[in-house]
Protein backbone atom coordinates (compact mmCIF):
# COMPACT_ATOMS: atom_id res chain seq x y z
CA UNK A 1 0.00 0.00 0.00
CA UNK A 2 1.09 3.25 -0.57
CA UNK A 3 2.12 5.86 1.79
CA UNK A 4 -1.73 7.36 2.47
CA UNK A 5 -4.23 6.51 4.76
CA UNK A 6 -7.07 4.00 2.43
CA UNK A 7 -9.88 5.16 0.34
CA UNK A 8 -13.11 3.41 -0.13
CA UNK A 9 -14.90 3.29 -3.56
CA UNK A 10 -18.58 1.58 -2.50
CA UNK A 11 -20.18 1.00 -5.82
CA UNK A 12 -23.63 0.02 -5.36
CA UNK A 13 -25.82 -0.86 -8.87
CA UNK A 14 -29.68 -1.19 -8.64
CA UNK A 15 -31.01 -4.19 -9.84
CA UNK A 16 -28.00 -6.48 -10.58
CA UNK A 17 -28.51 -10.03 -10.85
CA UNK A 18 -25.52 -11.90 -9.61
CA UNK A 19 -25.00 -14.31 -12.46
CA UNK A 20 -25.38 -11.29 -14.86
CA UNK A 21 -21.49 -10.74 -14.88
CA UNK A 22 -18.81 -12.49 -16.90
CA UNK A 23 -16.72 -13.33 -14.24
CA UNK A 24 -19.90 -14.84 -13.03
CA UNK A 25 -20.02 -17.30 -15.53
CA UNK A 26 -22.49 -15.62 -17.79
CA UNK A 27 -22.31 -17.12 -21.46
CA UNK A 28 -23.16 -13.84 -23.40
CA UNK A 29 -22.43 -10.72 -21.42
CA UNK A 30 -19.20 -9.89 -21.35
CA UNK A 31 -17.89 -7.35 -18.39
CA UNK A 32 -13.84 -7.05 -18.40
CA UNK A 33 -14.49 -4.08 -15.61
CA UNK A 34 -15.97 -6.39 -13.36
CA UNK A 35 -13.71 -9.33 -13.92
CA UNK A 36 -10.51 -6.96 -13.52
CA UNK A 37 -11.58 -5.94 -9.94
CA UNK A 38 -12.68 -9.54 -9.46
CA UNK A 39 -9.20 -10.04 -10.46
CA UNK A 40 -7.63 -7.54 -8.43
CA UNK A 41 -9.66 -8.70 -4.87
CA UNK A 42 -12.24 -11.28 -3.92
CA UNK A 43 -15.20 -12.69 -5.48
CA UNK A 44 -18.18 -13.68 -2.94
CA UNK A 45 -20.40 -16.38 -4.78
CA UNK A 46 -22.96 -16.58 -1.54
CA UNK A 47 -23.46 -12.90 -0.33
CA UNK A 48 -26.85 -12.24 0.65
CA UNK A 49 -29.15 -8.71 0.98
CA UNK A 50 -31.18 -8.40 4.25
CA UNK A 51 -34.30 -7.96 2.20
CA UNK A 52 -34.92 -8.07 -1.31
CA UNK A 53 -36.74 -4.40 -1.55
CA UNK A 54 -34.38 -1.36 -2.72
CA UNK A 55 -35.47 0.80 0.57
CA UNK A 56 -34.97 -1.56 3.10
CA UNK A 57 -32.01 -3.24 1.77
CA UNK A 58 -30.07 -0.74 1.38
CA UNK A 59 -31.13 0.96 4.82
CA UNK A 60 -29.79 -2.77 6.15
CA UNK A 61 -26.73 -2.12 4.36
CA UNK A 62 -25.87 1.39 5.68
CA UNK A 63 -26.76 0.65 9.47
CA UNK A 64 -24.95 -2.53 9.10
CA UNK A 65 -28.14 -3.68 10.64
CA UNK A 66 -30.54 -6.48 10.25
CA UNK A 67 -34.57 -5.18 8.54
CA UNK A 68 -36.22 -5.39 11.55
CA UNK A 69 -33.16 -3.70 13.88
CA UNK A 70 -33.76 -0.78 12.02
CA UNK A 71 -37.18 -1.10 11.18
CA UNK A 72 -37.35 0.68 7.55
CA UNK A 73 -38.77 -2.40 6.06
CA UNK A 74 -40.15 -0.93 2.66
CA UNK A 75 -39.60 1.96 0.51
CA UNK A 76 -40.73 4.79 1.58
CA UNK A 77 -40.27 3.52 5.25
CA UNK A 78 -38.43 6.45 7.46
CA UNK A 79 -35.37 5.12 8.81
CA UNK A 80 -36.03 6.25 12.34
CA UNK A 81 -33.94 9.56 14.02
CA UNK A 82 -30.82 8.34 15.83
CA UNK A 83 -29.99 4.95 13.83
CA UNK A 84 -26.09 4.96 13.69
CA UNK A 85 -25.62 4.37 9.68
CA UNK A 86 -22.03 4.56 7.33
CA UNK A 87 -21.30 7.78 8.04
CA UNK A 88 -21.94 8.10 11.64
CA UNK A 89 -19.47 5.44 11.83
CA UNK A 90 -16.62 6.15 9.66
CA UNK A 91 -16.43 9.90 10.05
CA UNK A 92 -15.58 8.68 14.08
CA UNK A 93 -12.85 7.54 12.70
CA UNK A 94 -11.86 10.40 10.74
CA UNK A 95 -13.34 9.33 7.21
CA UNK A 96 -15.64 11.22 5.49
CA UNK A 97 -18.63 9.66 3.87
CA UNK A 98 -20.11 10.28 0.84
CA UNK A 99 -23.00 9.68 -1.20
CA UNK A 100 -22.97 10.04 -5.14
CA UNK A 101 -26.21 8.43 -6.54
CA UNK A 102 -29.08 6.69 -4.84
CA UNK A 103 -30.04 6.15 -1.32
CA UNK A 104 -33.67 5.66 -1.19
CA UNK A 105 -33.87 6.99 2.52
CA UNK A 106 -37.16 8.29 3.63
CA UNK A 107 -36.24 10.60 6.42
CA UNK A 108 -38.27 10.35 10.19
CA UNK A 109 -39.36 14.25 9.60
CA UNK A 110 -42.09 13.89 12.43
CA UNK A 111 -38.60 12.50 14.68
CA UNK A 112 -36.63 15.39 13.04
CA UNK A 113 -39.16 17.69 14.15
CA UNK A 114 -40.20 16.60 17.83
CA UNK A 115 -36.30 16.88 18.28
CA UNK A 116 -35.89 20.46 16.60
CA UNK A 117 -33.67 19.18 14.03
CA UNK A 118 -33.48 21.39 11.12
CA UNK A 119 -32.75 19.99 7.87
CA UNK A 120 -30.69 23.35 6.99
CA UNK A 121 -28.43 22.47 9.57
CA UNK A 122 -25.12 20.06 9.25
CA UNK A 123 -26.61 17.28 11.77
CA UNK A 124 -30.22 17.63 10.34
CA UNK A 125 -28.56 17.20 6.81
CA UNK A 126 -27.27 14.20 7.94
CA UNK A 127 -29.92 12.70 9.33
CA UNK A 128 -31.82 13.27 6.16
CA UNK A 129 -29.55 11.65 4.21
CA UNK A 130 -29.11 8.55 5.34
CA UNK A 131 -25.81 9.94 7.66
CA UNK A 132 -24.11 10.61 4.24
CA UNK A 133 -22.81 14.19 3.09
CA UNK A 134 -24.44 14.62 -0.27
CA UNK A 135 -22.31 15.43 -3.24
CA UNK A 136 -25.15 14.28 -5.28
CA UNK A 137 -28.53 12.96 -4.73
CA UNK A 138 -30.74 11.72 -7.43
CA UNK A 139 -32.75 8.28 -7.07
CA UNK A 140 -33.77 8.34 -9.90
CA UNK A 141 -37.28 7.15 -10.60
CA UNK A 142 -38.88 10.11 -11.56
CA UNK A 143 -41.68 9.14 -12.39
CA UNK A 144 -45.06 11.63 -12.87
CA UNK A 145 -48.91 10.90 -12.96
CA UNK A 146 -51.94 12.25 -11.80
CA UNK A 147 -50.92 12.89 -8.52
CA UNK A 148 -47.53 14.27 -9.16
CA UNK A 149 -44.38 13.01 -9.03
CA UNK A 150 -42.92 9.88 -7.79
CA UNK A 151 -40.23 11.43 -5.83
CA UNK A 152 -41.18 14.88 -4.54
CA UNK A 153 -36.99 15.81 -4.43
CA UNK A 154 -35.22 17.94 -6.76
CA UNK A 155 -33.65 15.66 -9.57
CA UNK A 156 -29.87 17.24 -10.22
CA UNK A 157 -29.89 14.57 -13.17
CA UNK A 158 -33.00 16.50 -14.47
CA UNK A 159 -31.70 19.69 -14.25
CA UNK A 160 -28.26 18.41 -16.03
CA UNK A 161 -30.22 17.08 -19.04
CA UNK A 162 -31.68 20.89 -19.12
CA UNK A 163 -28.82 22.24 -19.23
CA UNK A 164 -27.62 20.58 -22.28
CA UNK A 165 -30.61 21.25 -24.13
CA UNK A 166 -33.12 18.60 -23.21
CA UNK A 167 -36.18 20.47 -23.65
CA UNK A 168 -38.81 19.08 -21.46
CA UNK A 169 -40.44 19.69 -17.79
CA UNK A 170 -39.37 15.94 -17.01
CA UNK A 171 -36.46 15.03 -19.51
CA UNK A 172 -35.53 11.61 -17.33
CA UNK A 173 -38.78 10.21 -18.53
CA UNK A 174 -39.22 12.36 -21.93
CA UNK A 175 -35.48 11.43 -22.92
CA UNK A 176 -33.44 9.47 -20.96
CA UNK A 177 -35.88 7.06 -20.67
CA UNK A 178 -38.03 7.02 -23.78
CA UNK A 179 -37.21 5.84 -27.54
CA UNK A 180 -39.24 7.58 -30.67
CA UNK A 181 -41.60 5.40 -32.70
CA UNK A 182 -43.34 7.45 -35.52
CA UNK A 183 -42.33 10.25 -34.01
CA UNK A 184 -44.06 9.72 -30.77
CA UNK A 185 -42.06 9.11 -27.46
CA UNK A 186 -41.89 5.33 -26.96
CA UNK A 187 -41.84 5.45 -23.04
CA UNK A 188 -39.44 2.88 -21.30
CA UNK A 189 -42.51 2.16 -18.82
CA UNK A 190 -44.12 -0.17 -21.62
CA UNK A 191 -41.96 -3.45 -22.43
CA UNK A 192 -42.78 -3.55 -26.17
CA UNK A 193 -40.29 -0.44 -26.31
CA UNK A 194 -37.51 -2.24 -24.58
CA UNK A 195 -35.83 -2.91 -27.69
CA UNK A 196 -35.49 1.06 -28.88
CA UNK A 197 -32.75 3.16 -28.09
CA UNK A 198 -33.32 6.05 -25.69
CA UNK A 199 -33.95 9.44 -27.37
CA UNK A 200 -30.27 10.63 -25.18
CA UNK A 201 -26.69 11.26 -26.37
CA UNK A 202 -24.90 8.49 -24.76
CA UNK A 203 -23.03 9.96 -22.96
CA UNK A 204 -25.56 12.48 -21.74
CA UNK A 205 -27.63 9.14 -20.10
CA UNK A 206 -27.80 8.20 -15.91
CA UNK A 207 -24.83 5.77 -15.59
CA UNK A 208 -22.37 8.16 -17.79
CA UNK A 209 -23.23 11.11 -15.73
CA UNK A 210 -23.13 9.37 -12.45
CA UNK A 211 -19.44 8.40 -13.08
CA UNK A 212 -18.70 12.06 -14.06
CA UNK A 213 -20.36 13.26 -10.83
CA UNK A 214 -18.02 10.34 -9.09
CA UNK A 215 -14.75 11.10 -10.55
CA UNK A 216 -14.89 14.76 -10.13
CA UNK A 217 -15.87 14.32 -6.24
CA UNK A 218 -12.25 12.20 -6.07
CA UNK A 219 -10.83 15.26 -8.37
CA UNK A 220 -11.44 17.17 -5.26
CA UNK A 221 -11.75 15.02 -2.49
CA UNK A 222 -8.98 15.39 0.51
CA UNK A 223 -8.38 13.47 3.15
CA UNK A 224 -9.39 9.68 3.70
CA UNK A 225 -13.10 9.46 2.08
CA UNK A 226 -15.82 6.53 1.05
CA UNK A 227 -17.30 7.45 -1.50
CA UNK A 228 -20.82 5.51 -1.86
CA UNK A 229 -21.49 5.48 -6.11
CA UNK A 230 -24.80 4.44 -6.01
CA UNK A 231 -26.15 3.91 -9.45
CA UNK A 232 -30.27 3.36 -10.63
CA UNK A 233 -28.98 0.86 -13.12
CA UNK A 234 -29.80 -1.51 -14.19
CA UNK A 235 -32.76 -1.32 -12.36
CA UNK A 236 -35.96 -0.58 -14.49
CA UNK A 237 -37.27 1.37 -16.92
CA UNK A 238 -35.33 -1.44 -19.31
CA UNK A 239 -34.34 1.01 -22.17
CA UNK A 240 -30.64 2.21 -22.70
CA UNK A 241 -29.26 4.42 -25.28
CA UNK A 242 -27.18 3.05 -28.44
CA UNK A 243 -25.30 0.96 -28.58
CA UNK A 244 -25.94 -0.46 -26.19
CA UNK A 245 -29.62 -1.18 -27.13
CA UNK A 246 -28.96 -3.93 -30.08
CA UNK A 247 -25.71 -5.44 -28.80
CA UNK A 248 -27.91 -8.22 -27.65
CA UNK A 249 -30.84 -10.32 -29.24
CA UNK A 250 -33.16 -12.81 -28.69
CA UNK A 251 -30.36 -15.56 -29.45
CA UNK A 252 -29.50 -14.04 -25.90
CA UNK A 253 -32.18 -14.60 -24.00
CA UNK A 254 -31.95 -17.79 -21.44
CA UNK A 255 -34.74 -20.16 -21.35
CA UNK A 256 -36.57 -19.00 -18.18
CA UNK A 257 -35.86 -21.24 -15.35
CA UNK A 258 -39.54 -22.14 -14.15
CA UNK A 259 -40.97 -25.44 -13.94
CA UNK A 260 -44.53 -26.29 -14.17
CA UNK A 261 -44.03 -27.90 -10.30
CA UNK A 262 -43.88 -24.13 -9.22
CA UNK A 263 -47.70 -23.86 -9.78
CA UNK A 264 -48.75 -27.54 -8.21
CA UNK A 265 -50.46 -26.85 -4.58
CA UNK A 266 -47.99 -22.94 -4.53
CA UNK A 267 -47.64 -21.76 -1.13
CA UNK A 268 -50.19 -18.97 -0.99
CA UNK A 269 -48.04 -16.13 -0.68
CA UNK A 270 -46.30 -17.52 -3.47
CA UNK A 271 -48.83 -17.80 -5.23
CA UNK A 272 -49.84 -14.10 -5.10
CA UNK A 273 -46.86 -13.21 -6.31
CA UNK A 274 -47.13 -15.02 -9.55
CA UNK A 275 -50.75 -14.05 -10.41
CA UNK A 276 -49.09 -10.10 -10.36
CA UNK A 277 -48.86 -8.31 -12.81
CA UNK A 278 -45.57 -7.86 -13.41
CA UNK A 279 -44.94 -11.80 -13.19
CA UNK A 280 -48.01 -11.78 -15.81
CA UNK A 281 -45.91 -9.76 -18.28
CA UNK A 282 -42.58 -11.53 -17.49
CA UNK A 283 -43.93 -15.26 -18.15
CA UNK A 284 -44.50 -13.83 -21.47
CA UNK A 285 -41.94 -14.90 -23.79
CA UNK A 286 -42.47 -11.32 -25.90
CA UNK A 287 -41.33 -9.66 -23.01
CA UNK A 288 -38.49 -11.40 -22.20
CA UNK A 289 -37.06 -11.38 -25.68
CA UNK A 290 -36.98 -7.35 -25.09
CA UNK A 291 -36.72 -6.78 -21.47
CA UNK A 292 -33.77 -9.22 -21.37
CA UNK A 293 -31.07 -7.95 -24.17
CA UNK A 294 -32.02 -4.22 -23.33
CA UNK A 295 -31.18 -5.22 -19.35
CA UNK A 296 -28.09 -7.04 -20.78
CA UNK A 297 -27.25 -3.17 -22.49
CA UNK A 298 -27.49 -1.45 -19.15
CA UNK A 299 -25.26 -3.88 -17.33
CA UNK A 300 -22.91 -3.37 -20.38
CA UNK A 301 -22.76 0.11 -20.37
CA UNK A 302 -22.42 -0.13 -15.78
CA UNK A 303 -19.52 -1.99 -16.89
CA UNK A 304 -17.62 0.54 -19.73
CA UNK A 305 -18.93 3.12 -16.89
CA UNK A 306 -16.81 1.06 -14.33
CA UNK A 307 -13.74 1.12 -16.30
CA UNK A 308 -13.66 4.84 -16.54
CA UNK A 309 -13.61 4.90 -12.55
CA UNK A 310 -10.83 2.11 -12.75
CA UNK A 311 -9.00 4.33 -15.05
CA UNK A 312 -9.25 7.22 -13.16
CA UNK A 313 -7.88 5.58 -9.89
CA UNK A 314 -5.03 4.23 -11.81
CA UNK A 315 -4.01 7.39 -13.85
CA UNK A 316 -4.20 9.32 -10.64
CA UNK A 317 -2.03 7.52 -8.90
CA UNK A 318 -5.01 6.33 -6.41
CA UNK A 319 -5.72 2.42 -7.02
CA UNK A 320 -3.19 1.28 -4.73
CA UNK A 321 -4.67 3.51 -2.10
CA UNK A 322 -8.40 2.56 -2.69
CA UNK A 323 -10.90 -0.20 -1.54
CA UNK A 324 -13.65 -0.84 -4.34
CA UNK A 325 -16.24 -2.80 -3.35
CA UNK A 326 -19.10 -3.78 -6.20
CA UNK A 327 -22.51 -5.35 -5.19
CA UNK A 328 -25.99 -4.56 -5.79
CA UNK A 329 -29.36 -3.72 -3.68
CA UNK A 330 -30.83 -7.18 -4.60
CA UNK A 331 -31.60 -9.07 -8.16
CA UNK A 332 -34.68 -9.46 -10.45
CA UNK A 333 -36.10 -12.39 -11.55
CA UNK A 334 -36.44 -11.72 -15.18
CA UNK A 335 -39.42 -14.19 -15.61
CA UNK A 336 -37.35 -17.28 -13.61
CA UNK A 337 -39.56 -19.06 -11.24
CA UNK A 338 -42.70 -17.45 -13.11
CA UNK A 339 -41.79 -14.33 -11.66
CA UNK A 340 -40.64 -10.32 -12.03
CA UNK A 341 -38.94 -7.66 -10.70
CA UNK A 342 -37.55 -9.08 -7.19
CA UNK A 343 -39.33 -9.90 -3.60
CA UNK A 344 -38.98 -13.04 -2.61
CA UNK A 345 -35.86 -15.24 -1.57
CA UNK A 346 -35.06 -17.12 -4.78
CA UNK A 347 -31.26 -17.31 -5.48
CA UNK A 348 -32.30 -14.80 -8.70
CA UNK A 349 -33.71 -12.23 -6.25
CA UNK A 350 -31.80 -12.13 -2.77
CA UNK A 351 -28.03 -13.03 -3.96
CA UNK A 352 -26.30 -10.62 -4.97
CA UNK A 353 -22.34 -9.94 -6.81
CA UNK A 354 -19.63 -8.99 -4.40
CA UNK A 355 -16.80 -7.84 -5.48
CA UNK A 356 -13.73 -6.85 -3.07
CA UNK A 357 -10.46 -5.00 -3.83
CA UNK A 358 -8.44 -4.76 -0.84
CA UNK A 359 -4.83 -2.63 -1.78
CA UNK A 360 -3.46 -3.81 1.25
CA UNK A 361 -0.49 -6.05 1.29
CA UNK A 362 -2.19 -8.52 3.34
CA UNK A 363 -4.65 -9.20 0.89
CA UNK A 364 -1.46 -10.01 -1.37
CA UNK A 365 -2.29 -13.61 -1.32
CA UNK A 366 -6.68 -13.83 -2.25
CA UNK A 367 -6.26 -11.66 -5.43
CA UNK A 368 -8.33 -13.26 -8.52
CA UNK A 369 -9.77 -15.62 -5.51
CA UNK A 370 -13.27 -16.81 -5.31
CA UNK A 371 -14.63 -17.39 -1.64
CA UNK A 372 -17.86 -19.45 -1.51
CA UNK A 373 -18.67 -18.24 2.36
CA UNK A 374 -22.15 -17.13 3.52
CA UNK A 375 -21.88 -13.60 3.72
CA UNK A 376 -24.44 -10.89 4.33
CA UNK A 377 -24.86 -7.46 2.91
CA UNK A 378 -25.05 -5.83 6.68
CA UNK A 379 -21.24 -7.57 6.47
CA UNK A 380 -20.04 -4.39 4.81
CA UNK A 381 -19.84 -1.60 6.93
CA UNK A 382 -17.96 -3.59 9.87
CA UNK A 383 -15.50 -4.04 7.14
CA UNK A 384 -15.30 -0.52 6.26
CA UNK A 385 -15.08 0.34 10.16
CA UNK A 386 -11.33 -2.19 10.35
CA UNK A 387 -10.57 -0.26 6.65
CA UNK A 388 -10.70 2.92 8.67
CA UNK A 389 -8.56 1.56 11.25
CA UNK A 390 -11.82 1.19 14.12
CA UNK A 391 -12.84 -1.82 16.43
CA UNK A 392 -16.13 -2.72 15.04
CA UNK A 393 -18.84 -1.54 17.31
CA UNK A 394 -20.21 -5.30 17.64
CA UNK A 395 -23.30 -4.15 20.01
CA UNK A 396 -24.53 -2.18 17.30
CA UNK A 397 -23.16 -3.48 13.85
CA UNK A 398 -24.91 -7.09 13.29
CA UNK A 399 -22.65 -7.58 9.86
CA UNK A 400 -19.46 -9.28 10.25
CA UNK A 401 -15.98 -7.89 8.89
CA UNK A 402 -14.89 -9.76 5.52
CA UNK A 403 -11.46 -8.39 6.12
CA UNK A 404 -10.17 -11.98 7.28
CA UNK A 405 -11.54 -13.00 4.20
CA UNK A 406 -9.84 -10.50 2.33
CA UNK A 407 -6.50 -11.60 4.13
CA UNK A 408 -7.04 -14.97 4.23
CA UNK A 409 -7.35 -15.77 7.77
CA UNK A 410 -10.83 -16.29 7.95
CA UNK A 411 -11.34 -19.49 11.31
CA UNK A 412 -14.97 -18.90 11.38
CA UNK A 413 -18.08 -18.93 8.99
CA UNK A 414 -22.03 -18.04 9.75
CA UNK A 415 -23.76 -20.80 9.77
CA UNK A 416 -26.92 -19.17 8.33
CA UNK A 417 -27.85 -16.26 6.62
CA UNK A 418 -31.05 -14.36 7.07
CA UNK A 419 -33.30 -12.27 4.93
CA UNK A 420 -36.49 -10.59 5.75
CA UNK A 421 -39.21 -9.03 4.02
CA UNK A 422 -42.12 -6.69 4.87
CA UNK A 423 -45.02 -6.95 2.19
CA UNK A 424 -47.74 -4.97 4.01
CA UNK A 425 -47.91 -1.96 1.34
CA UNK A 426 -48.64 -4.93 -1.33
CA UNK A 427 -51.23 -5.80 -3.10
CA UNK A 428 -50.46 -9.33 -2.40
CA UNK A 429 -51.31 -8.61 1.20
CA UNK A 430 -55.00 -7.49 0.49
CA UNK A 431 -55.66 -10.52 -2.01
CA UNK A 432 -54.79 -12.87 1.16
CA UNK A 433 -56.60 -10.52 3.15
CA UNK A 434 -54.11 -10.22 6.04
CA UNK A 435 -53.64 -7.72 8.67
CA UNK A 436 -50.31 -5.11 7.53
CA UNK A 437 -48.66 -6.38 10.92
CA UNK A 438 -49.12 -10.49 9.33
CA UNK A 439 -47.59 -9.76 5.74
CA UNK A 440 -44.30 -10.57 6.99
CA UNK A 441 -41.47 -13.08 5.49
CA UNK A 442 -38.05 -14.20 6.87
CA UNK A 443 -35.73 -16.80 4.81
CA UNK A 444 -33.00 -18.38 6.63
CA UNK A 445 -30.42 -20.33 4.25
CA UNK A 446 -27.87 -22.46 5.78
CA UNK A 447 -26.02 -23.03 2.14
CA UNK A 448 -27.72 -26.27 1.15
CA UNK A 449 -31.61 -25.93 2.80
CA UNK A 450 -33.65 -22.45 2.47
CA UNK A 451 -36.40 -21.96 4.16
CA UNK A 452 -39.10 -19.45 3.81
CA UNK A 453 -41.13 -18.98 6.86
CA UNK A 454 -44.60 -16.51 6.08
CA UNK A 455 -46.57 -14.91 9.35
CA UNK A 456 -49.93 -15.33 9.05
CA UNK A 457 -50.62 -19.11 9.43
CA UNK A 458 -49.01 -20.57 5.85
CA UNK A 459 -47.13 -23.31 5.95
CA UNK A 460 -42.74 -22.67 5.11
CA UNK A 461 -41.33 -23.08 1.89
CA UNK A 462 -38.20 -24.98 1.81
CA UNK A 463 -35.91 -26.11 -0.66
CA UNK A 464 -32.80 -27.66 -1.12
CA UNK A 465 -30.03 -26.52 -3.32
CA UNK A 466 -27.66 -29.35 -3.38
CA UNK A 467 -30.25 -31.53 -5.15
CA UNK A 468 -32.27 -28.74 -6.55
CA UNK A 469 -30.56 -25.99 -7.48
CA UNK A 470 -32.91 -24.73 -9.35
CA UNK A 471 -35.63 -24.52 -6.35
CA UNK A 472 -38.45 -25.91 -8.18
CA UNK A 473 -39.21 -28.74 -5.90
CA UNK A 474 -40.73 -26.88 -2.82
CA UNK A 475 -40.18 -29.80 0.19
CA UNK A 476 -42.69 -28.24 2.59
CA UNK A 477 -45.46 -29.83 0.10
CA UNK A 478 -45.40 -32.84 1.86
CA UNK A 479 -44.01 -34.10 5.59
CA UNK A 480 -40.67 -35.60 4.60
CA UNK A 481 -38.78 -32.88 5.82
CA UNK A 482 -39.83 -32.51 8.99
CA UNK A 483 -36.34 -32.78 10.72
CA UNK A 484 -35.12 -30.47 7.68
CA UNK A 485 -37.71 -27.84 9.04
CA UNK A 486 -37.07 -27.85 12.81
CA UNK A 487 -33.70 -27.28 12.51
CA UNK A 488 -34.05 -24.37 10.22
CA UNK A 489 -36.95 -23.27 12.55
CA UNK A 490 -34.04 -23.44 15.23
CA UNK A 491 -31.59 -21.22 13.19
CA UNK A 492 -34.73 -18.72 12.71
CA UNK A 493 -35.11 -18.98 16.59
CA UNK A 494 -31.28 -18.02 17.38
CA UNK A 495 -31.37 -15.35 15.03
CA UNK A 496 -34.75 -13.97 17.05
CA UNK A 497 -32.96 -13.95 20.41
CA UNK A 498 -30.33 -11.94 19.15
CA UNK A 499 -29.36 -8.57 21.20
CA UNK A 500 -30.43 -6.08 19.04
CA UNK A 501 -31.66 -3.04 20.57
CA UNK A 502 -28.83 -2.35 23.21
CA UNK A 503 -26.89 -0.73 21.46
CA UNK A 504 -25.65 2.27 24.30
CA UNK A 505 -23.70 0.09 25.47
CA UNK A 506 -20.95 -2.12 24.56
CA UNK A 507 -19.74 -5.47 25.99
CA UNK A 508 -16.58 -3.60 27.35
CA UNK A 509 -18.47 -0.78 28.16
CA UNK A 510 -20.50 -2.99 30.55
CA UNK A 511 -17.59 -5.40 31.86
CA UNK A 512 -15.95 -2.31 33.21
CA UNK A 513 -19.02 -0.56 34.76
CA UNK A 514 -19.13 -3.70 37.16
CA UNK A 515 -18.38 -2.70 40.76
CA UNK A 516 -18.20 0.83 39.86
CA UNK A 517 -21.04 2.11 42.06
CA UNK A 518 -19.56 -0.11 44.65
CA UNK A 519 -16.40 2.45 44.39
CA UNK A 520 -19.00 5.28 44.35
CA UNK A 521 -20.72 4.32 47.77
CA UNK A 522 -23.53 2.68 46.85
CA UNK A 523 -23.17 -0.36 49.69
CA UNK A 524 -26.35 -2.39 49.57
CA UNK A 525 -26.99 -5.80 51.08
CA UNK A 526 -24.04 -5.76 53.60
CA UNK A 527 -24.56 -7.61 57.04
CA UNK A 528 -21.18 -5.94 59.32
CA UNK A 529 -19.37 -4.23 56.21
CA UNK A 530 -16.64 -6.81 56.08
CA UNK A 531 -17.88 -8.46 53.27
CA UNK A 532 -15.75 -5.62 51.01
CA UNK A 533 -12.46 -4.11 50.94
CA UNK A 534 -12.47 -1.56 54.12
CA UNK A 535 -11.75 1.05 51.77
CA UNK A 536 -15.30 0.72 50.28
CA UNK A 537 -16.64 1.38 53.75
CA UNK A 538 -14.22 3.82 54.79
CA UNK A 539 -16.62 6.75 54.33
CA UNK A 540 -18.82 5.08 56.59
CA UNK A 541 -17.14 4.74 59.08
CA UNK A 542 -15.52 7.01 62.50
CA UNK A 543 -17.18 9.17 64.95
CA UNK A 544 -20.41 10.71 64.80
CA UNK A 545 -20.39 13.85 63.12
CA UNK A 546 -23.26 15.18 65.52
CA UNK A 547 -26.04 13.53 67.53
CA UNK A 548 -28.88 14.67 66.90
CA UNK A 549 -30.85 11.57 68.50
CA UNK A 550 -29.79 13.01 72.10
CA UNK A 551 -31.18 16.59 70.91
CA UNK A 552 -34.74 14.67 69.82
CA UNK A 553 -34.15 13.42 73.59
CA UNK A 554 -33.57 16.56 75.40
CA UNK A 555 -36.82 18.18 73.64
CA UNK A 556 -38.64 14.92 75.27
CA UNK A 557 -39.31 13.65 71.84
Amino acid sequence: MGGTALNILFVMYDQLRFDYLSCAGHPHLHTPNFDRVAAMGVRFTNAYVQSPICGASRMSTYTGRYASSHGAQWNGFPLRIGEMTMGDHLRKLGMECWLIGKTHMKADKEGMSRLGLSPDSVIGARQEECGFDVWVRDDGLWGQGPDGFYDEKRSPYNEYLKSKGYESPNPWADFANAGISDNQIASGWMFDNADKAANIREEDSETPWLTSQAIAFMEQAKGTWCAHVSYIKPHWPYIVPAPYHNMFGKNHVPQAKRHALEREGAHPVYAAYMEGKISEAFQQDPVREKVIPAYMGLIKQCDDQLGRLLDYLEESGQLKDTMIVLTSDHGDYLGDHWLGEKDLFHEQSVKVPLIIHDPRDEAQGTRGTTCDALVEAIDLLPTFVQAAGGNVPDHILEGRSLEPFLHGKATQTREFVISEFDYSPTPQCVKLELEPRDARLFMVFDGRYKLMHAEGGFRPMLFDLVSDPDEFVDLAKDNEHSAEIDRLYGYLAQWGRRLAQRVTKSEDDIKAMRGRSRRKGILPFLKDGTEVPAELTEAYRGPALQNHLDERKEAGE
